[in-house]
């Protein structure tokens, strides 16, 4: 391939590698004079059926389209072109000028070059971000690592690379993933729910979380011993430089089941948000003249294994307000320090706090109230006191939109609106008991939904199908199989439609208009071949009134009548001659 010039323009410079579903190359472009450089990926198509290879074209436009769509973020390759040539197809995407993330990560922690807390925090929001594009457009990564995660010299950006878009071609999600299909460079990101077809959105989240974990400690995921009980992976030994609040963001992304995990990108953006603002918070605790002994920490058996259990405080309330839940550990560890008068007034701050987050703003608003005006904090505690009216009052309403959500079910309303309710705690805990009652109403109507759409597709009228699948709200556990159903139906349905534009051609062909009409007619919007139908519609009907006139002529018993019928018909089928139906 090298030297070799596709399209009469992309001349192939250098081989990137093969992979299970292709080659990859780097190739310039010869129509220009500076030469831009592009990757091209081949698609492996070699010993396909014809039919097979159809089927695969069809997919292949569709993947494209998904690539266009993804391309359209600042920190993924943009598509710049696909073709087919020789009967192999092609991709050609931006070339991203940087190194990838693996020459950043420690090889070996002897080297003393472990990432840093705020380090691998800053990475994960950079690359969450991306994520949550990407699974909001339907698609996940499936192969989330290292080597697909570059650098960008211009800016500094990583940049997500290799979404493998073309691997649903060779086998779809709901098949199992074979191991030796697996390159060794992706192994120990891949969550164990991909391996029997059960990929979702999380499973990215899985992934990401490794190389998080990787570089804190500098070991690579396969080093990790696993906890034969729970197959939890023990990564956290005594000596790793990471808080308790991180430990416990990483352990919950890389959870062994898929539903103990984070469920998307945004909610573990608004988990590492809250922890950076409780992280500034803690920083004015007056922390100093104590001995070590008396903070609060966990065992080291704890550190090792970091299980749900053993970090109750930290993990209990990560759903519906782990900020509030680690606040009050903070007063727990400061209650430990001395109490001086000095700190007295940060103290009465503290447990105001305590009291707004337990619900009481009345009584949190009286005990900050009573600060002195000369002391150090009141210009802190005035500011406090009016966030927390503002925060109150917001989460009230929200609350109230929720709860009437709910009594009016709208189920997916009830979703949005908690999202927005303000960390406290208090009204969290309330919101969170209307989004239970939401989610089981939400779940009963997603499985009658699910179940309609199945048996439409049974029927084969994908297109009742797809919107029945639509309706399904996001907020579903069901999620995962209606992005991959609604894929699945729209391959089908496109198949479907060139089928009966197919069978329309071939009845037209031996002048059977009425059959070609009828397939024409059963060609659904929204697909490629419908503009080509309507056209093809337009002439067969009126090829079609030309021969029921014909027809009706023919049968008429006036002699003369049946001379003209001949010289009608015979006219008739000299037009039909002249006509290109194919």
């Amino acid at each position: 391939m090298i030297g070799k010039v596709l399209q009469s323009r992309y001349q192939i410079v250098e081989s990137l590698g093969a992979g299970v579903f292709g080659q990859t190359y780097t190739a310039i472009d010869i129509e220009y004079p500076e030469n831009p450089k592009y990757v091209v990926k081949q698609l492996k198509t070699h010993n396909c059926q014809a039919s097979y290879l159809e089927t695969l074209r069809l997919h292949f436009l569709t993947e494209t389209e998904t690539l266009k769509r993804l391309g359209s973020h600042p920190q993924i390759p943009e598509l710049i072109a696909c073709f087919e040539e020789h009967e192999r197809l092609y991709l050609v995407q931006e070339f991203v000028e940087g190194h990838d993330l693996t020459a950043e990560l420690p090889i070996n922690q002897l080297w003393g070059c472990l990432w840093t807390e705020s380090e691998v925090v800053e990475f994960l929001e950079d690359v969450l971000h991306i994520l949550e594009f990407v699974h909001s457009q339907g698609v996940i990564h499936c192969d989330i690592k290292p080597e697909n995660l570059i650098r960008r010299c211009v800016d500094g950006k990583l940049v997500l690379i290799d979404f493998g878009s073309i691997q649903s071609v060779k086998f779809s999600l709901d098949t199992e993933l074979p191991i030796d299909w697996i390159p060794v460079t992706s192994l120990g990101y891949i969550p164990p729910e991909q391996f029997i077809g059960q990929t979702r959105p999380n499973s990215d989240i899985y992934a990401l979380g490794m190389i998080a974990i990787q570089a804190l400690t500098g070991l690579e995921p396969l080093q990790f011993k696993v906890d034969p009980q729970t197959n939890q992976i023990i990564w956290r030994l005594p000596d790793t430089p990471v808080s308790d609040y991180l430990a416990a963001i990483l352990s919950q992304m890389i959870r062994y089941d898929f539903q103990e995990r984070f469920q998307s990108a945004g909610e573990v953006l608004r988990i590492l948000k809250q922890m950076r603002r409780e992280t500034q918070l803690s920083e004015v605790l007056p922390i100093q003249n104590y001995e070590p002994s008396q903070l609060v920490r966990t065992s080291d058996e704890t550190q090792k294994n970091l299980t749900t259990d053993q970090l109750a405080p930290l993990m209990t309330g990560m759903k519906i307000g782990l900020a509030a839940n680690s606040l009050l550990m903070g007063f727990g560890v400061y209650s430990l320090l001395n109490n001086s008068p000095a700190y007295s007034e940060n103290e009465t701050l503290y447990k105001a706090t305590e009291n707004y987050q337990a619900g009481d703003l009345q009584g949190a608003i009286a005990l900050a109230k009573s600060i002195p005006s000369y002391s150090n904090v009141y210009p802190e505690v005035q500011a406090t006191i009016e966030v927390w009216q503002k925060q109150w009052l917001q989460a009230a309403e929200q609350y109230l939109l929720a709860e009437q959500a709910l009594n009016e079910g709208r189920w997916s309303d009830v979703f949005k609106t908690a999202n927005l309710v303000p960390d406290i705690l208090y009204w969290q805990s309330k919101t969170q008991l209307l989004v239970q009652k939401a989610r089981v109403n939400l779940e009963s109507q997603s499985q009658s939904l699910l179940a309609k759409a199945y048996a439409k597709a049974e029927a084969r009228d994908f297109s009742s199908a797809l919107e029945y699948l639509r309706q399904i709200p996001q907020e579903s556990s069901a999620g995962a199989i209606v992005q991959r159903k609604l894929t699945e139906y729209n391959h089908k349905r496109q198949i479907r439609a060139a089928y009966f534009l197919q069978n329309a051609y071939k009845k037209a062909a031996f002048g059977d208009f009425d059959s070609a009409v009828k397939f024409l007619r059963q060609i659904p919007k929204n697909t490629k071949v419908y503009a080509q139908a309507q056209a093809k519609l337009q002439e067969y009907t009126q090829k079609q009134r030309w021969q029921t006139r014909t027809q009706e002529l023919a049968f008429d018993v006036d002699s003369p009548k049946k001379n003209t019928t001949k010289l009608i018909n015979s006219h008739f089928d000299y037009q039909l001659q002249e006509v290109n139906i194919r």
